[in-house]
């Protein structure tokens, strides 16, 4: 049988194994309402999370065989999961609602900015950053033109000023998770363009955040101040330029003073998560995202070695070894060593990312409603948002530099949480009707979706970095 054959014949019998599992699990869950009742939400949870984990690693597996990134898989049965009760299964429905679940969910946002800020480079992001900037205010700029005075307007006649100003903020938003996720599975979160991403991404939530208190204090009081704006964007600018500053400083005596109580790596451990975790509840304090004092985190500690947990007996004894070793042995043993001297703290992270991160991505995909799609004309009007969201970011793109600008442009794209978050905002203010939220839910969906699939074959056409 040819080799292609057999590629589908296995993913054919996959799919099939998990649909079955699913329609046992299904009807376990049905059989059992005395059980339900009995294992009340914790057991629920500790359901919705098992199926989540192993089908989000089954379903992304199979995506990146068929060269797609695994995110992609992720998003897609986070949106199968959110839509089951469109063909009569309840089976997740309340799984969408679970708090647990959702923190869940927020911890994986955490831990991939986190992760990305690890294996960022700080000095990189230095030499790019007036380039990143420039793109981050192009990004928040055009689109925010564009919803309020354009599309807005034209698509969605009869709205209020406010409700423009709402979708207008929403289309600044960009989902760096998404994007950063992309660049990191195909080994490109050093490079460039990666760089300018990440760093006009976080300068971009910092300015949409500013855009959306601003919008929301219009809403609710009427009117904001000059020194009000002035004071969100000092807020901001201090909180990154000092948590990365005064963390360079304290870090590596905060580890010496850790290591004298325990040198192992669960100290070891707790110190790089706590770290994150703080910097995360600080920027909640102040009224930014904790994406954002998590990825600041990351670029605190990505070059702070936390020597002071080293086993240096273990060093010393395997390191003249390795030039005897075969090579592909030397390798492992280097990376090993390298490991457990601290010089890649971010591989401690690594299991917590491949427990949460997976969460974040199927619950985002949960908050999908396809029942938005029935109506021909939210359809429509979501079409031309969308057209809009995507040219005020490759505008963007455009001031990038010498460099592949349209990977820029496509890594601002994404909206993800973000632009639901955004939207939901106005929602609850009063100010975003049912059919602006579902054009807007499309939008998010669309760009979500089509980013990681046109990432890819652009990187995959020019990999030079």
């Amino acid at each position: 049988m040819p080799a292609h054959n057999l590629a589908r014949a296995h993913v054919s019998r996959t799919l099939r194994a998990g649909l079955q599992a699913l329609g046992i699990g299904y009807l376990m869950w049905s059989g059992l309402p005395a059980a339900n009742a009995a294992g009340g939400d914790a057991g629920e949870t500790f359901m919705w999370l098992a199926v989540i984990l192993v089908a989000a690693n089954v379903v992304g597996r199979l995506v990146e065989r068929v060269r797609m990134p695994g995110v992609l898989g992720e998003l897609l049965i986070g949106i199968v999961f959110g839509n089951l009760a469109l063909a009569g299964i309840g089976f997740f429905d309340r799984a969408g609602e679970n708090a647990i679940i959702k923190f869940c969910a927020q911890l994986g946002v955490v831990i991939l900015l986190f992760q990305i800020g690890l294996e960022s480079s700080l000095a990189e992001m230095r030499r790019v950053g007036v380039r990143a900037m420039l793109v981050a205010c192009v990004g928040v700029v055009v689109p925010f033109a564009l919803g309020t005075f354009v599309v807005g307007p034209w698509l969605l006649p009869g709205e209020s000023l406010n409700a423009y100003l709402f979708l207008g903020a929403t289309l600044t938003a960009t989902s760096v998770g998404i994007t950063g996720r992309v660049f990191r599975d195909l080994g490109q979160i050093g490079s460039a363009e990666a760089q300018i991403v990440l760093g006009a991404a976080v300068i971009d939530d910092v300015l949409g955040l500013v855009i959306l208190a601003v919008v929301s204090s219009l809403v609710e009081q009427g009117s904001i101040s000059a020194l009000g704006v002035t004071w969100l964007v000092a807020e901001a600018v201090l909180f990154l330029a000092g948590s990365i500053f005064l963390g360079r400083l304290i870090a590596p005596w905060l580890s010496r003073t850790m290591a004298r109580i325990h040198a192992g790596v669960a100290m070891k451990l707790a110190l790089v998560i706590g770290v994150c975790l703080l910097m995360a509840f600080l920027a909640e304090m102040i009224g930014l995202a904790a994406i954002v004092g998590a990825f600041a985190a990351g670029l605190v500690l990505e070059r702070v070695f936390l020597t002071d947990f080293d086993d240096p007996e273990i060093v010393q004894e395997l390191r003249p070894l390795l030039p005897r070793m075969l090579p592909e042995n030397a390798r492992l043993v280097g990376e090993i060593l390298d490991h457990h001297s601290g010089h890649h703290h971010h591989y401690l992270v690594e299991p917590l990312g491949y427990f949460f991160v997976p969460v974040f991505f199927v619950y985002t995909g949960m908050q999908v409603k396809l029942d938005t799609l029935a109506d021909p004309k939210i359809l429509l009007i979501a079409l031309g948002v969308t057209v809009a969201a995507l040219v005020g970011k490759l505008v963007a793109g455009l001031c990038a530099g010498p460099m592949r600008k349209t990977v820029v442009g496509w890594g601002m794209v994404p909206r993800g949480e973000v632009g639901l978050i955004f939207a939901m905002v106005g929602k609850q203010l009063g100010v975003v009707s049912e059919a602006m939220f579902s054009v807007v839910v499309i939008m998010v969906v669309v760009t979500t979706l089509i980013t990681p699939l046109v990432l890819m074959r652009l990187l995959a056409r020019d990999p030079a970095t």
